[in-house]
């Protein structure tokens, strides 16, 4: 049986190395918990991408019928800013051929420039973690590419173009729920 001194001595000991131990822990349990954040963000984007990529081709399918209908990228765009109102994120489109439709859609110094680059030379998508105003945020790009005759009827320019070559892309800021 341990007496007086000793006792305390390996106490102290005891605390001392269970809190080192768990002081150790902290940190790999802060970057697993950051992680599954940015990783739930990053399928977040997944999701919304889907989403709104197939609202286009059905809009196009469905909606486009001549050079006076209302284009999907027009209605791309009015939903992007009506979800972008509401808080839940931006999103908007960005071109990667150097013909612009619109100079909206001109690629923003910075991350768009990077993410078009990446995406033209065939990444399936391209995405950086910032923080402003001490909040974090994931930047994600995705590839659009031509994959409709109809696409050509308000985009001559892209006549040429491989169907499935990236002609521009959405770019995303996502919150990090953590």
């Amino acid at each position: 049986m341990l007496k007086g001194w000793k006792f305390v001595l390996l106490a102290g000991c005891v605390f001392l190395g269970s809190g080192i131990v768990a002081s150790w822990a902290a940190p790999k349990n802060a970057i697993e918990k950051e992680d599954a954040a940015v990783e739930r963000a990053r399928r977040e984007v997944r999701l919304l991408d889907d989403i709104y990529k197939t609202t286009v081709v059905l809009v196009t399918e469905h909606y486009v019928k001549d050079e006076s209908s209302l284009s999907a990228g027009s209605a791309a765009r009015a939903l992007f800013a009506e979800i972008s109102k509401k808080g839940w994120h931006d999103a908007r489109l960005v071109d990667a051929t150097g013909q612009p439709y619109s100079e909206q859609n001109v690629a923003k110094a910075g991350f768009e420039k990077k993410a078009v680059e990446a995406l033209l030379a065939g990444k399936a998508s391209y995405d950086e973690v910032v923080t402003d105003s001490g909040k974090r945020y994931l930047l994600a790009a995705t590839p659009i590419p031509v994959v409709m005759d109809k696409c050509i009827m308000c985009h001559e320019n892209y006549r040429n173009v491989p169907k499935g070559k990236a002609i521009g892309a959405v770019s995303y800021r996502v919150p990090i729920i953590e």
